[in-house]
């Protein structure tokens, strides 16, 4: 018999994307999978039902999760879908394991497998399947179109009949994927863009894409290509150099953000006080409370003369690009498990063995587990 994946509608408010967009889904269907969907699950993304070839739909959620070996989704299933997905399933999505502990548990006594596509290590061949990255580079790009959209100044330098106009000045903290993006991006719009990341490895990086890298003297490199906690004397340096160029800056994005951990405070109220009348900061760290002191997480407002805006869950502002990227990040990480027509799971696998979050009535990630197990105690 084919593997039986099936695709239900997001129901998280505000979220557009879909865990399968046509062109992949016709993929999972070539591997011999039959591939069923929930009515209108890609319409938020602007796909149609009849957008989708050898993929059937059905009206019912219950029976659709109830029947399916394998459930794709973009956010952690909510405790009505865990609750209708079979015993022994296999559910691949990011999962939130911070945030949603009870829903692990519930994943957990119910005997099902569940892959966090967020624990996906950082290793070479799994960058195809890194959906952190993938949507990160959405959100990088949107926050400088935001940016430049709630800006009061052109980005690029115009010459024109009335004079010429000097280029919008933009500094992107956090070199990530996102940063990149972000920095890519207000070029592209025509900024004199600045750039700083703890992580010293990133200068050839935002050199390459045009951008003044700024050197604070803090080097803070850690594991899993994220950066360590900065000392009480490195966070005073860094923010001391900082400060300079953030008041200079017309637009500040900030990217510091470790999934499942508070995001670090880099811009203080002051530097915020002492920024330029009508000058913008975009948070896209706002989800674990933000970069910025006085960001509103999920708000867009004005603090003294600065426009502050915390958005939340900013992938889904382009789900369509968005959901082609996860898309293809779900497909490159179950093909390797599909052999013969048959899902088969090597739990010697590196991959498979550090995003499993729930197998077989046990948590198998170490800090998700000491959080569930510690509070059950």
């Amino acid at each position: 018999m084919p593997i039986r994946v099936a695709v239900p509608k997001e129901t998280l408010e505000g979220e557009c994307r879909v865990a399968l967009d046509p062109v992949v889904a016709k993929r999972f269907a070539a591997l011999g999978c039959e591939v069923r969907m929930e009515h209108d699950a890609g319409a938020g993304a602007h796909y149609v039902d009849d957008d989708y070839e050898d993929v059937s739909f059905v009206t019912d959620k219950a029976e659709l999760l109830g029947n399916a070996e394998v459930i794709l989704k973009v956010q952690p299933p909510d405790e009505d879908e865990i609750n209708q997905i079979a015993e022994g399933s296999i559910v691949v999505g990011f999962m939130s394991p911070h945030r949603y502990p009870e829903r692990v548990k519930l994943m957990r006594d119910r005997r099902i497998t569940s892959f966090a596509m967020e624990l996906i290590p950082r290793i070479s061949r799994a960058q195809g399947m890194d959906a952190l990255s993938s949507q990160a580079a959405v959100a990088g790009y949107k926050a400088a179109i935001m940016a430049a959209d709630r800006s009061g100044r052109f980005f690029p330098m115009l010459t024109t009949a009335a004079g010429t106009i000097r280029p919008a000045k933009v500094l992107i903290i956090g070199a990530g994927v996102a940063g990149l993006q972000a920095i890519a991006t207000a070029k592209r719009l025509g900024a004199v863009v600045e750039a700083y990341d703890v992580r010293s490895a990133t200068r050839e990086q935002v050199q390459s894409l045009g951008a003044k890298y700024i050197d604070t003297g803090v080097a803070a490199e850690g594991e899993g290509g994220y950066a360590r906690e900065l000392t009480e004397e490195e966070k005073r340096k860094q923010l001391e150099v900082l400060a300079k160029h953030i008041t200079q800056s017309d637009a500040v994005i900030t990217t510091a953000a470790i999934p499942g951990r508070p995001s670090p405070k880099i811009i203080s109220k002051e530097m915020v006080d002492n920024m330029k009348v009508g000058s913008v900061i975009i948070d896209l760290a706002a989800e674990g409370g933000g970069n910025c002191e006085v960001t509103k997480p999920g708000e867009d407002y004005v603090y003294g003369c600065v426009r502050v805006y915390g958005p939340f869950n900013v992938p889904s502002m382009l789900p369509v690009h968005a959901s082609d990227m996860y898309a293809k990040n779900l497909l490159n990480f179950l093909t390797p498990m599909i052999k013969e027509g048959e899902l088969k799971l090597d739990w010697e696998d590196q991959v498979i063995k550090d995003s499993a979050l729930t197998h077989d009535g046990e948590i198998r990630h170490e800090p998700t587990r000491a959080l569930v197990e510690g509070d059950a105690s």
